[in-house]
Parts: structure tokens; C-alpha cells; sequence
């Protein structure tokens, strides 16, 4: 398994949403690696990933990766930040590994319960078949929100042409996305909330820019955890974490400043 290691201060392993690749967080990973030491991965169901074992099933085996990236990292204990479809891989990770998590920071999740929209299931039952289709939508339902968080023109252009250029070095899979997608269909995590001891943010965007999962959604998790901080990202929907990832980063500094993770940082090293 690629680690991708960068910078110093406090831990932060980013678990990546259900693209699968690392690498459409670049800017995530850069903001927070100003202040952080941040740990990230591409998932463990993309080439290249190689078990030291038996996998366990469904999410699990996402929760056992992060296990292997502290452990390759030199880690014992981490601030655990998972981004959409890796928000609940975060969450299991903090419910069964209270001793190994830090604090919690859920991006853009899925709501408790989630279930796959009808257009989404035809999606996934025929991936390859259904890509043309969904790739000339997303145009449209993002146009919206990268213009609001990015206003400058050309410096929209430019991030749009980064995408395109990603979408050629890290190349998506539709079969590995709705596979991930089917995991997380009906998931109840409500048992899983109530066992979060870890300070907890939820980073959601504003609910007329987010057309991928519901912000209210997202917000559920608020009462189901408990202390949780919610904070929304003005100007962003789905994509603040990559559109606004100084402001991301801003948010998740100053609630770990606020929790008195800040003045711990000397526990997380192994």
C-alpha cells in the first residue's frame, strides 16, 4: 500500500470518498499538511493494495486499512477525517478503535440510513453501461457550487482542467465506485454513533450547493453523537474540501485547538 505522508504537528489520516484515489484530494492534503502531519491513501480495493491477510467484508476492510496506515506510519493514535463515502469508514473506525482515534471529522457524509436514489441504482447495476450518462451530468450539477467557492474565472478554469488532467493520471473505476456504493446502501450506523468517545466535527456545505448527498442528511449524526461541533463551509457543497481547502483546514485547526488535541500531540506518536 502507497502511504502518502506529508508534513508535521498532529496527525491526521484522510480517508479518501468513493473515487477510491488519493490523489483527488491533492488540495486537502496540501492545506492540511501546512499544520498538520496528514496520512492518506488511495482504498484498499484500488491496484496496488495488497493484504497482509484474510479481508474482512464490507466496510471493515476499509477500518483494517487504516489500522495498517498507522501501523506503517508509526502511529498509535490519529484525528480520523473521512470524506463522504470515507466519512463512514471514519465513523467505524472511531466506534471499535476508541484507544486509536483522537478525534473524529466526518466531511460531506452520507446520512444515517442512507439509501441509493432510483437514477443511482441504475447506476450501479450497470456502471460501465451507465458512465457516459452520469459523467455529461455532473457538469451540471457541480457548475453551481465550483462557481460559488470559486469566483475568479480563470482560476476556475484552472481547477476545472486540473480534474479533467486527474481523471487521465487517476483514472476512476465505475465498477469499484458502485461497488463501494452498494456497501453503504442502508447502512444503519445510529449504534455505531453512540459508541464515538472521540471529539467529533461535522463538516457539511451549504444545502442548495450540495446536489450529491443531503447536508441535512449529514447534519442527523449531530444529536446521534454526542458533543459533536457541526460547521458549515459558506460558499461550498460537496466539494469544500477541495474548492475551499484552506477554509477546511482552518475549520478542522481550530476545532482540535478548541478539544485540547493541539496539546496533546505528543501521545499520537508510537
Amino acid at each position: 500500500m502507497r502511504i502518502i505522508d506529508k508534513g508535521q504537528g498532529i496527525p491526521v489520516v484522510l480517508v479518501p470518498g468513493i473515487q477510491g484515489r488519493w490523489e483527488y484530494f491533492g488540495p486537502t492534503v496540501e492545506a492540511l499538511s501546512r499544520s498538520h502531519r496528514v496520512i492518506t491513501f488511495s482504498l484498499c480495493d484500488e491496484p496496488g493494495w495488497r493484504p497482509s491477510g484474510d479481508q474482512r467484508p464490507g466496510l471493515d476492510r476499509f477500518v483494517d486499512q487504516i489500522d495498517a496506515a498507522l501501523a506503517e506510519s508509526g502511529l498509535e493514535r490519529a484525528v480520523i477525517c473521512g470524506i463522504s463515502f470515507g466519512g463512514l469508514v471514519a465513523l467505524r473506525f472511531a466506534a471499535s478503535r476508541p484507544d486509536r482515534t483522537t478525534a473524529l471529522v466526518l466531511a460531506s457524509v452520507p446520512g444515517p440510513g442512507w439509501h441509493l436514489r432510483r437514477s443511482h441504482r441504475r447506476y450501479v447495476r450497470f456502471p460501465w453501461l451507465s458512465t457516459p450518462l452520469f459523467l455529461t451530468g455532473v457538469p451540471g450539477r457541480l457548475r453551481g457550487e465550483i462557481a460559488a467557492a470559486i469566483p475568479d474565472p480563470v482560476e476556475r478554469r484552472g481547477f476545472t482542467r486540473g480534474l479533467l488532467g486527474l481523471l487521465l493520471k487517476a483514472p476512476l473505476s465505475p465498477s469499484r465506485m458502485a461497488a463501494r456504493a452498494r456497501l453503504i446502501d442502508g447502512v444503519d450506523n445510529a449504534a455505531e454513533c453512540a459508541r464515538i468517545a472521540a471529539p467529533t466535527l461535522l463538516v457539511m456545505g451549504e444545502p442548495e450547493l450540495d446536489h450529491v448527498v443531503s447536508v441535512g442528511g449529514t447534519n442527523e449524526y449531530a444529536p446521534l453523537i454526542p458533543g459533536s461541533l457541526v460547521v458549515t463551509l459558506d460558499r461550498t457543497g460537496h466539494l469544500g474540501c477541495i474548492t475551499r481547502p484552506v477554509a477546511f483546514a482552518e475549520a478542522i485547526g481550530g476545532f482540535l485547538k478548541s478539544a485540547g488535541v493541539a496539546s496533546r500531540s505528543g501521545e499520537h506518536a508510537a
